[in-house]
């Protein structure tokens, strides 16, 4: 069997679930009530929405302050995918290049365009340095030009590579732990205790890369506030 078949979008009677699995998140969060105290849940999720929001727009200006409600569903939106895409028998839509530059590419031509709308003297200055000799010019403004636009895709590549690669990894290794269990039961315990430890770092791995995706999108929108 190909390894790489989980990757490829789940089909039920020939109609495509990735919209289901890019909506679930958004279903299991709890909705707000009316009580005086919250039970642990929602206060986990309040509090950890104020830290998440401190910790991005502490060093951004207050014009950037405006985005504070899309960034935060945001970062829950690639957390929750990247976390669910861990259970057993599920998708993760985040492993898709084009999920993710679908993410990508209109916040940071958001970003662009908030920059040349509020600070168009400062956008263009990015694209030649002062000081610059004449002859480098022409140099300069195409790298860039280039650096510039390569960032949405990095985005993207960046998030798509980190959580392929560990799928790929947990597959492997828990394949190696059934093709070795007939032959030495030790062994295949000791490559078990590896994935359990690989599952945990996965884990980690899925938090850390919904919030860089999150951070680059915030330095790029601190330098067009």
């Amino acid at each position: 069997m190909n390894m790489f078949t989980q990757f490829d979008s789940p089909t039920l009677l020939g109609m495509p679930l990735i919209m289901l699995a890019i909506l679930i998140p958004w279903i299991i969060f709890p909705s707000a009530s009316n009580r005086w105290v919250d039970n642990r849940l929602p206060s986990f999720l309040g509090s950890f929405t104020t830290f998440f929001a401190k910790t991005i727009f502490l060093p951004l200006n207050s014009p950037a302050h405006k985005w504070a409600f899309l960034f935060t569903s945001l970062m829950f939106f690639i957390l929750n995918i990247n976390l669910l895409g861990l259970l057993p028998y599920t998708f993760t839509p985040t492993t898709q290049l084009s999920i993710n530059l679908g993410l990508a590419v209109p916040l940071w031509l958001a970003t662009v365009l908030v920059g040349f709308r509020y600070k168009f003297t400062h956008s263009l200055a990015h694209f030649l340095p002062e000081g610059t000799p004449n002859l480098l010019i022409p140099v300069l403004i195409l790298i860039e030009t280039i650096s510039l636009f390569i960032r949405p895709l990095a985005l993207g590549v960046r998030l798509t590579a980190n959580l392929t690669a560990g799928h790929l990894l947990m597959n492997l290794v828990s394949s190696a732990v059934c093709a070795i269990l007939p032959m030495s039961f030790t062994t295949s315990l000791l490559i078990f205790m590896a994935l359990m430890t690989l599952t945990i770092l996965e884990i980690a791995v899925a938090m850390i890369q919904a919030y860089v995706f999150v951070l680059l999108i915030s330095l790029y929108l601190q330098e067009n506030t």
